[in-house]
């Protein structure tokens, strides 16, 4: 079945959205706002309907030509053909949409408490890591490629343009590195991460492999001729979702990333999350900082801290910190880079939430939580430890939302929410919001 539906706005995820005449929902992969396009609807449901478009019959004002050739297959840039004024409107409009729907505030409440979103300078060109994935081709060779949009199949891409300069050619350099290195052989490689700052000039490649016997000095002399690296390792961990680390070999080099943010120098294992896009991750710590209004004397809490992008200029601003993270690579970090900046902090390695508990009370508190948010025990903690002002930082708009209502529950008025685009082309966004108690 066909229909010919005017798109009103982009949703949270790669489709923009219409309605039929009968007034239902649909969801058009590819779509910009203003388009009128001719779709087929495809999985039909009661509410709504997903349709994939056969004719693009008018343009929107915001559709663009999108520059990468990939940005048709490619599941890394969906937004990469609507104009970046719509993208960052759309982006606001998403976390005001979450916050009435999800989170249940008044409508107006939540159109006037959400700020604008905050731009990138570098709209192209701004990821300081590439995370590629590798299959075998039908002749048994290493393809190195990004995943196709909604599928596991990798598109075998030569360069990818939203990637900092020096490494956007990666993808290509390293598969004809790494098929010379494997000649007949299976190494085991199932995933390559290349990060590069351009504030430090520091780069890395990281294999990751089962743990196992492994070509250490032929792997480095092969991937040096290919990208001018200052770390070159591997990481053993068996594929899946859990990637549970079993150790990293430094194959060639310093070992570790290293970056500037904030004045503030990190050095990374290639294990550990660091966020993508530099220049707007200082935006979200500038931000954060300014509203929790700290002073020399201040008590302060981060929890999900990472290697530190909040921890160590809270403790530049606070009179005693403690960081909490799971994540052993990423403690392991955050120790080394305390002690670079000559930090007192106290670190725990550990779950968030059950820390948290134990802390007892706080001026103030950072939450910067996976994609899940917050667990369901959390807003109560934070209550009991009565921390005047919390900064959350999320990647999530749904699961902030829905924890935004919690706190409210717990006594802590939403005060300040600013989004800030670190994803351009694409419809994820960072938010940080700061919360009042009382």
């Amino acid at each position: 079945m066909k229909a010919t539906i005017a798109i009103d706005a982009l949703t949270y995820g790669p489709a923009g959205i219409g309605r039929t005449p009968e007034g239902k929902a649909v969801f058009v992969k590819g779509a910009a706002p203003g388009d009128v396009v001719r779709v087929r609807l495809e999985d039909e449901k009661k509410s709504f309907s997903t349709g994939h478009i056969v004719e693009l019959m008018q343009e929107g004002p915001s559709r663009v030509r999108a520059t990468c050739p990939y940005a048709g297959s490619c599941g890394g840039c969906p937004w990469q053909h609507v104009a970046y004024d719509a993208q960052l409107e759309a982006k606001r409009g998403n976390v005001v949409s979450a916050l009435s729907r999800i989170g249940h505030f008044d409508v107006g409440f939540a159109e006037a408490i959400v700020e604008p979103c905050r731009p990138s300078k570098r709209q192209m060109g701004y990821r300081n890591k590439l995370e590629l994935s590798t299959m075998r081709d039908v002749r048994g060779g290493l393809d190195v490629g990004m995943m196709r949009e909604g599928s596991h199949d990798i598109l075998p891409i030569g360069a990818c343009p939203l990637a900092h300069t020096a490494i956007q050619k990666a993808p290509k350099a390293l598969r004809g590195a790494l098929r010379y290195l494997e000649g007949d052989r299976d190494l085991g490689i199932y995933r390559i991460g290349v990060r590069h700052s351009v504030r430090t000039k520091s780069t890395e490649i990281a294999l990751w492999t089962p743990a196992g016997g492994f070509p250490r000095a032929a792997a480095a002399k092969t991937l040096s001729s290919a990208l001018k690296a200052t770390s070159i390792v591997r990481v053993m961990a068996d594929p899946g979702k859990q990637r549970k680390i079993k150790g990293v070999e430094v194959l060639s080099g310093a070992g570790h990333w290293c970056e500037r943010l904030g004045g503030f120098d990190f050095k990374v294992s290639a294990p550990s999350f660091f966020q993508i896009n530099t220049a707007q991750a200082e935006t979200l710590v500038d931000v954060a900082l300014a509203g929790l209004d700290m002073g020399e004397e201040s008590v302060v809490a981060d929890l999900y801290c990472g290697v530190g992008t909040f921890t160590l200029p809270l403790a530049d601003a606070a009179g005693e910190v403690i960081a909490v993270e799971s994540a052993a690579s990423s403690v392991r970090d955050l120790r080394r880079n305390a002690d670079d900046a000559h930090a007192w902090i106290d670190i725990l390695g550990g779950d968030s939430a059950r820390e948290l508990a134990g802390m007892g009370h706080l001026d103030a508190l950072v939450v910067d939580p996976p994609r899940a948010g917050l667990a369901e025990s959390v807003p109560a903690d934070i209550a009991k430890a009565a921390p005047d002002r919390i900064a959350y930082i999320s990647c999530n708009p749904s699961t902030w939302a829905r924890d935004a209502a919690r706190l409210d529950g717990c006594g802590y008025r939403l005060a300040r929410v600013v989004p800030v685009d670190l994803f351009p082309q694409t419809y994820h966004c960072e938010l940080v919001s700061i919360f009042c108690r009382g």
